[in-house]
């Protein structure tokens, strides 16, 4: 409840005018019965036209003020979640922005998109359940009580021994639904994590022919998630017929009760039916405080996995006072690194690391799968922290700078080239939103982007769909570099982003980013020697640790990893 207190409190006026239509509802439900007794009793009965004309009078003005108080109650409530659930969305997004790798490792993307999505739409249903009738049921109920007990003391008792045993009933739903609402949520983040698999997986899926395995593991975790959905849903099913038959039992005894003190003459038929009135006016006012209390289990359990996101401290700090301009730009130099995955720190990936990189350097790292290379480099922008050691960006520690301002030096291309749904031109601007037209063709020249986005019916204009699925591996590769060229960073950083293309594109992408990089530092992690052969220095891996380091030419005389790795990709004259 505190999460939604938070958020409910930033609306004040708008609350004050909820609880305002509230209010002014009770009062004018409750004073119908009481006209209506009026009427009876000192119009009808007693033949007196003018006095039901002046009370109908009454009652008719009274409904239509009940009508706008409704209609500002529906508004108000209205603007109030929609709100809410945009700010709670709004907030969740924002702090998944902060997270590193750690983090989302550890609730998963998956869960992610379920809380941002169906638990805040929880959260925005019990809201709205809540300002409508959980202001106004507790009002009207108390209001009523009093009208009760004012009309006839003695038929009061009736709901007096009525309302423990409806509580209890209540009570104990809630009781029982707060563990099935947790098991349901859990089982919709499988849900969407099978889901996510089956559909970033498709081609693999079919390509092994293993669509029915897949049916059939979609059908688990979806019967696990019905399963838990018809307990919970019987449960709450079971509160209406229950409701139903207490409110006839004590309405039956009303009746049965209040012709006996009209024939004693103790009551009016009047009072008698204003009486029912307030009756039903309290009972059904529990029954819809009873719905809002028993859908309060489920908002708790959605606010508390939404909490749980909020309150997470990312463990990367974003150092918002650190250091953003330096005199030098492009130097690199790692001081004795060491990286251990979190909660795995005694089997480090990364030991022991030193080299230095100058601008117009190109330094390149290889070694067999697991050795650590894109891990390695995953240090520099932060996306890990270093567990020892120390890594230096012309001059200043990683740590010491505004995260902002040491990503603005790098143009990272990942190993999975990723792009985003728009326009070719969309997605390269994403390394400078106010890159020039003639910047944009000149990064596409230097990526060898060009030619087939001018094959393209709308050239840079081109759709992307989804992630870039309309585009080849190279061709998104090669997007991917020019999105980095049109940033212009101090450093450079190729994980493995060459290999989808062809040994003569890469040749002419390397040639062309020479000239480009002059003034940079170049990292490339590779798995071919080819593309990395004219590099300044390579680095050679093995276990997280460095074995050789040296030019393509020495360590062949020198690394026997190196030479393994070069001859089962070079020809015999390319090795002597």
């Amino acid at each position: 409840m505190k999460l939604m207190w938070r958020y409910l409190k930033n609306y004040k006026l708008l609350l004050l005018l909820n609880f305002l239509c509230v209010f002014g509802f009770v009062i004018i439900e409750l004073g119908l019965p009481t006209l209506l007794a009026l009427i009876i009793d000192e119009g009808i009965v007693m033949n007196e036209y003018p006095v039901v004309l002046y009370y109908g009078k009454w009652m008719i003005a009274l409904a239509v003020i009940g009508l706008i108080g409704l209609i500002g109650l529906a508004f108000a409530g209205s603007r109030i979640t929609s709100n809410i659930v945009r700010d709670i969305r709004n907030d969740i997004f924002m702090s998944v922005q902060s997270f590193s790798h750690r983090e989302f490792n550890q609730i998963g993307v998956s869960s992610l998109v379920t809380r941002t999505t169906n638990d805040a739409f929880q959260v925005m249903v019990f809201l709205q359940m809540l300002l409508r009738l959980g202001m106004m049921t507790p009002i009207m109920f108390i209001s009523s009580f009093v009208m009760i007990v004012r009309t006839s003391p003695s038929l009061s008792y009736v709901a007096l021994i009525a309302i423990p045993f409806l509580f209890a009933i209540v009570w104990l739903i809630g009781k029982k639904s707060e563990p099935l609402s947790e098991q349901q949520q859990a089982n919709l983040d499988d849900i969407n994590q099978n889901l996510r698999e089956n559909l970033t997986g498709l081609r693999v899926i079919r390509a092994f022919v293993k669509e029915s395995f897949q049916e059939s593991r979609f059908a688990k975790v979806n019967q696990n998630y019905a399963s838990v959905s018809k307990k919970l849903f019987k449960l709450m099913a079971l509160a209406m017929p229950g409701f139903s038959i207490a409110f006839n039992l004590i309405l039956a005894a009303i009746v049965w009760l209040g012709a006996v003190e009209i024939q004693n003459g103790g009551l009016q038929v009047g009072s008698l039916i204003a009486f029912i009135e307030y009756i039903f006016h309290a009972l059904f006012s529990f029954m819809l405080f009873a719905n809002v209390f028993m859908m309060y289990p489920r908002a708790a359990v959605s606010a508390e996995r939404i909490e749980e996101v909020l309150q997470i401290e990312p463990s990367i700090d974003e150092n918002e006072t650190g250091v953003t301009e330096t005199k030098t730009h492009g130097y690199i130099a790692f001081e004795n690194v060491t990286f251990a995955y979190p909660g795995n720190t005694e089997s480090p990936v990364i030991r022991d690391v030193s080299f230095t990189a100058d601008p117009g350097e190109t330094i390149a790292f290889i070694g067999s799968t697991g050795s650590g290379k894109s891990t390695l480099i995953q240090l520099i922008p932060r996306f890990y922290d270093v567990t020892k050691g120390r890594i230096l960006i012309d001059g200043v520690d990683v740590r010491d700078y505004q995260l902002r301002a040491l990503r603005k030096k790098i143009g990272f291309i990942p190993q999975k080239a990723l792009l985003f749904t728009g326009t070719i031109s969309h997605n390269m601007r994403f390394g400078k939103w106010n890159a020039t037209t003639n910047e944009v063709e000149e990064a596409s020249d230097i990526s060898q982007a060009k030619d087939f986005i001018l094959s393209k019916p709308d050239q840079y204009e081109e759709y992307l769909a989804e992630g870039g699925s309309n585009m080849s591996g190279g061709q998104k590769q090669r997007l991917s570099i020019a999105r980095a060229i049109i940033k212009k960073p101090d450093i450079y950083i190729f994980d493995d982003s060459f290999s989808a293309l062809d040994y003569q594109t890469d040749a002419r992408l390397r040639e062309r980013l020479k000239a480009e990089t002059k003034e940079s530092a170049v990292l490339i992690v590779a798995q071919r020697v080819g593309s990395i052969r004219h590099a300044d220095k390579i680095i050679v891996l093995d276990k997280g640790v460095i074995v050789a380091q040296g030019k393509h030419e020495e360590l062949l005389k020198t690394s026997d990893i190196y030479y393994a790795i070069a001859s089962s990709q070079l020809s015999k004259e390319e090795l002597a």
